[in-house]
Order: C-alpha cells, then structure tokens, then sequence
C-alpha cells in the first residue's frame, strides 16, 4: 500500500467520529495528496483510532512500514492542556478477512487485539510560525514487524492519545531478493526472513547450455532484501561460451570448445574441421588422426613414412642391424620402431615363419628410440628376414599397416649354445662325477667339453683347473675332502668354444661321511651277492637233478629229442620247492636248436666242477665254455654252486649273431 499517489478518498475507518479526519493538502513539493489529521488537544481522555483497509501480506513474513507525517510543537499552542502529545502509536491486527466498516463502538476498540508496532515520536517540529511560512518539518519514519503467519492479511491502526498532527502518506511493504544470475546460476525473487537478521537460502539452477561445477547451488537472501554468500556455481558446457556476462552462447562452425568453464571457443587446430554450432572437437580430415594421449586442442597429425637406408652386418649367429629415419614423421615428436623377425626354412621368403622366444634384441624390439638393434641367438647357416617398422602415437588410428624397410641375411657357422645344467651322479671324499646335457642349439657336431673347476673358498677363477671329456659327463679327482668347487663347463664344436654354463657347486664328502656311506654301501653289496647266491644255487641244483632225471628216463629219449628240437630242458618238479625253472638253448636261424640229446648228468659223481660242466654241456665247443667264477662253495662239489659262460656266436650263421 502507498498512499502517496492517492488522490481519492482513503476510506479508512476512524473512531470516534470527531477524531481523525480526512482531507486534501500538499506536501513540502506542493502536490496535492489525500492526508489523515487530528489536533483534540484542548480536550482531555483522547483515544482516537484510524484503520486502514485491508492488505494483503501476499506470503511475507515480516512487514515494513513507512510514516510521514508532521507533529505541531505543544509549546507553540497557547493555552493547551498538560496532556498534549508530540507522540502516537502504531499496531497492527492479522486477519483472514477485512474488518467491517461498521465498527464504531467502545467495547470494540477498547477490547480489539491489537499489537502495538512501537511508539512514535517526531525528530521535529513545527510551530504556527513555521506553518504560516509553509515551513512544515516533515518527519519520516519507517519500522517492521512480524513474523506474520495467522491470516492472509492485516489492519495498521493509528492511535492518538492528544497530539496535534498530519499523516501525509503511508507505504507498506515487504522486502525481497530479486530474481538474479549469477555465477551462471539463475536464483528465483526471494522474500526476506521473519526476523531483520533473518538469512533465506534460495537454491537455484543453471542457466540454458550450462552445467553445475560446484554443488548445491544456492544464494543466501538477508534481511535488507540483499543476497549474500555465493555457494556452488555453474558454467558453460563444452561447446559453449559465456557471452553478455551470464550467457553461454554456442560455438560457430570452424570453432570449438572442448571444456566446460569460463574459457572461449578457438579455432579447429592444423588439419582438422567442425561443420557444426556447439562443435566440442574438430574432426581430423582424411588421412589425419589423433593419439589417445592428444588433446582436442593438438593437430591433427599422419603416420610416418618408411625407415631408410637399412643396413646388416652378420657376425656367426648375430647381426647388427641399422637403418636411418624416415624422411616423413607425421608432424609427431613420438616416432619409434618396431623390430619383426622371421625365419625362412628356403630361398623362398614365403616360407618364413615368425622367430622364437629365444632370439635376442638389443635393446628390444618394440618400442625402440634408437635406429640400431643388435640381433644374436640365431640359428646357424639360416635365412632371416628383418622388417623395421616406423610407427608413432597415430599408426594404431590407421586402417593400413606401418611402412616398413626389409632386409634379408643368413647366418654362419657357430659356436654352440651354453650348456644348461650340470649334475652331480655320486661323490667320494676326493673326487665327484658329474654329468650334462648337450646344448639346446648345438651348431653342429660337439667335438668335446672342457671343464673349469676351482676351490669355492678361493673365491677366484685364477688357481682354477681345467680338464677336457669328449662325452657329456666326467669325474673331478684330487680334490679335498669336504669342500665347495665351483665347477663350469662349455663344448666345442669346429666353430670354436661356446660360452661357459653359469656357475655351479659341488660339494665332496669329508671322510667321515665317506667312510659311513662306504659301509653302507657294503652292507648293500653283502646282502645282494647272499641272495644272488640263493637264487643261482636255487638254478644250479634245478638244472642238474633235470639232467639226472633225463638219464634215468631215456626210455624216453625220442620223446626228448623232439621236445629238445625246441630248445628247451624242463626240469622235474618235485625237485625244487618252487616254480620249475626252464633252460632254454639258442635257436638257430635254421629252426633248429643245438644238435644232439642233451643227458642228463648227476653232479654228485663228479669231484672236479670243471668235468660236471663239460659233460652238462658237451655238445658246445670246449673253447666256448668258461667258468667265471665259483659262488658258493662248501666241502666238496656237492655243495658248491658254479657260474658259467657260453659264447654261442661261432655256431650262427654267417652274419646273424647274438
């Protein structure tokens, strides 16, 4: 409300009737206003009230009221009474509706829930003088209240308890924040809290094509309708930029902006293009690419030509492979070379295949910085094809393969591979016997092995040894009992010596632990030659109690003829305890066994082994027939057991022997 530019009736409602008054004057700029005025102070008890229509608080908390008004001086007013006022009283009354003008009586008034704004008092004012010179001190005050909940709506009453005054003009209002943009975030008009030191929060949401940066969002609305303490803000998206303050306008063609924020839209880098508004990156054009490392603000840039200029230099089973760079690089600072190995079995080059793990690249072959590689772990006397590849941070955007430069080679002879392990069979106090496998790649024919050795305590090759085995495997002697040798081995073929095994230890028994082994060892072949012994006499005494049956029963000798044409001699079973043992005599190529009936000869007529032995097998040549060795023995030949050999050669065939 604002009664400032009224030029109508007010319509206020007043109590008692001959209290306030409504009339038309002027203000100190001389325009005519409509104005509220009572000067009852030559009667005493004034209580005159004035109410206004009613007003809509329109959702606000707390209200704003601003008086002007002008007060005469009591002291300038002769013959008035003591209770003349210089003062009057403000309240206010919330409702839902408006008070009905017909409200007139004492009881109302007196009783009417009123609440008093404050008391107030002029900062100046006028005398008769000073009215009649139109010297009117014009007062302006301005007070609040609140917080209003209770109704839509609210009175202002006025009450005059005895002054001489004017209500020139009246303004209510509420305070608010206004709507804003800021910090690309647009915040809704906002009304004040219900106290003056109140602080509203206003949440608010970012402007068209601009994204959140901080979060939340939000302004906070004082008391005085100011906004205060900026949290959160907002920027423009990738592809737009702030314009006219908090505007973000889109990027034209041939612009972009890859980011969001504050920053500006650029022009498409070397080699790429936008054909769009809002562009975020300019696409590369044909044949141009970007790395996975590059910005959106990088050129666009190509793959790099072919290496130029390879050259090879074989020695054996290396090469030393060089090249110069390629006269094209792609407008890239990150070239590099790939290294690609293949091994042809043929003059043909299309029946290569890829290299194996074992070839070695010096420093590597991927990735390499430098324009030489040293290639070695080939294969003797084989054709290699070498492709040296350029590539950058882009070859892998191109739908066609790196340029490369091939070179061809075959190797020469070589020395042979290191050996890869040696190990220790047995060991004494002063010797050990090792053994090895031939290398993986030998390179030819292995013509020897020769031997390094040294004492582990030295901790020096200089008083080492050295020996020489044509075969893989050897035994160190005059060494010292109980100590570490370090032992190393390499092989040799017509391409000289290749490079000795890594180092291995070996350790001798100390005596003592020899002699305990040795005993063992003992107690070993002991107990192998007492059953060896049971076993061969177990055979022995089959073989001859089978001859002796045989003579005893030669009525059936025609039957064992045939039965010997096969080649064997069954023994009785009831002359041994367990399986019947059988002896079988060589067959000949012919079909047939050794000629004649094998008689059977009793070994208990004969004192001397050597005549049982040439009887048992006196169809065999006499110069055939050794005897190796007596193994058991007793008193006489009765009780020994004999062990014998026989050579069966010279009776084969020529050329089937055995």
């Amino acid at each position: 409300m604002d009664t400032r530019t009224a030029t109508a009736e007010l319509g206020w409602i007043s109590f008692p009737a001959n209290g306030w008054e409504e009339v038309s004057g002027y203000d100190e700029n001389l325009n005519t206003i409509r104005t509220y005025q009572v000067c009852n102070v030559f009667e005493p008890s004034q209580n005159n009230w004035l109410l206004t229509t009613y007003i809509d608080r329109r959702a606000a908390q707390r209200i704003y009221v601003e008086i002007r008004f002008t007060v005469r001086d009591c002291a300038s007013i002769p013959s008035v009474l003591g209770s003349c006022k210089e003062t009057f009283n403000l309240y206010y009354l919330e409702t839902e509706r408006a008070v009905s003008e017909g409200i007139k009586g004492v009881e109302y008034w007196a009783n009417a829930p009123f609440l008093k704004v404050d008391t107030i008092a002029a900062d100046e004012s006028f005398s008769q003088v000073d009215f009649g010179g139109r010297l009117m001190k014009v007062n302006t005050e301005v007070r609040s209240f609140g917080p209003l909940s209770k109704g839509k709506g609210f009175h202002l009453a006025f009450q005059d308890l005895g002054a001489c005054m004017s209500l020139l003009a009246v303004r209510v209002f509420y305070k608010k924040c206004p709507s804003v943009v800021q910090n690309f975030a647009f915040f809704p008009e906002t009304l004040t809290g219900a106290e003056s030191t109140s602080l509203v929060i206003a949440r608010g949401s970012c402007i068209p094509n601009a994204e959140e940066v901080d979060v939340p969002i939000k302004l906070y609305c004082n008391g005085d309708g100011e906004w205060m303490v900026p949290i959160g803000s907002c920027s423009c998206k990738a592809g737009f930029e702030p314009d006219n303050g908090n505007v973000c306008r889109a990027c034209p063609q041939g612009t972009f902006k890859s980011f969001q924020g504050a920053g500006l839209c650029q022009q498409c880098p070397l080699n790429s293009r936008s054909t769009i508004e809002a562009a975020t990156l300019c696409g590369c054009r044909n044949g141009y690419y970007r790395g996975d490392m590059d910005k959106a603000e990088d050129v666009c840039t190509s793959v790099p030509s072919a290496p130029r200029n390879v050259v090879s230099v074989v020695n054996q089973t290396s090469v030393m492979v060089e090249w110069h760079p390629p006269r094209d690089i792609g407008h890239r600072e990150d070239l590099s070379y790939n290294v690609l190995c293949r091994r042809c079995h043929s003059n043909e080059r299309r029946a290569c295949q890829p290299c194996d793990d074992s070839v070695a690249f010096i420093p590597g072959k991927q990735g390499l910085k430098e324009t030489m590689v040293e290639i070695s772990k080939l294969r003797a006397h084989t054709s290699y094809t070498f492709e040296i590849q350029a590539v950058n941070g882009v070859s892998n955007k191109s739908p066609y393969p790196a340029q490369q430069l091939s070179i061809n080679i075959t190797t020469n002879q070589a020395a042979p591979s290191v050996v890869p392990i040696m190990h220790q069979v047995s060991s004494t106090s002063r010797s050990f016997s090792l053994s090895w496998p031939p290398p993986e790649q030998p390179n030819g024919i292995i013509l020897d092995y020769e031997i390094l050795y040294f004492d582990k305590s030295l901790s020096s090759s200089l008083n080492s040894s050295m020996v020489q085995s044509k075969i893989p495997n050897v035994v160190l002697e005059g060494l010292r009992p109980g100590t570490g040798y370090v032992v190393q081995v390499r092989a040799r073929t017509v391409a000289g010596y290749g490079a000795y095994s890594k180092d291995m230890l070996f350790q001798t028994l100390t005596d003592d632990e020899y002699k305990s082994e040795l005993g063992q060892q003992l107690s070993l072949i002991a107990g192998s030659l007492v059953g060896g012994v049971c076993i061969v006499s177990l055979v022995a005494i089959g073989i001859i109690c089978t001859r002796r049956r045989q003579l005893k029963e030669s009525v059936y000798g025609d039957k064992l003829q045939q039965y010997n044409a096969g080649g064997e001699v069954t023994m009785r079973p009831d002359m041994f305890s367990g399986p019947t043992p059988t002896v079988t005599f060589p067959t000949m190529s012919d079909g047939h066994s050794s000629p004649g009936v094998k008689i059977y000869i009793d070994p208990f007529t004969y004192e001397d082994p050597n005549e049982a032995v040439r009887e048992f097998a006196k169809e065999i040549d006499p110069s055939c027939v050794k005897i190796e060795e007596v193994i058991g023995s007793g008193r006489d030949f009765h009780s020994s057991v004999v062990s014998f050999t026989h050579s069966v050669s010279h009776a084969l065939p020529d050329g089937d022997k055995s």
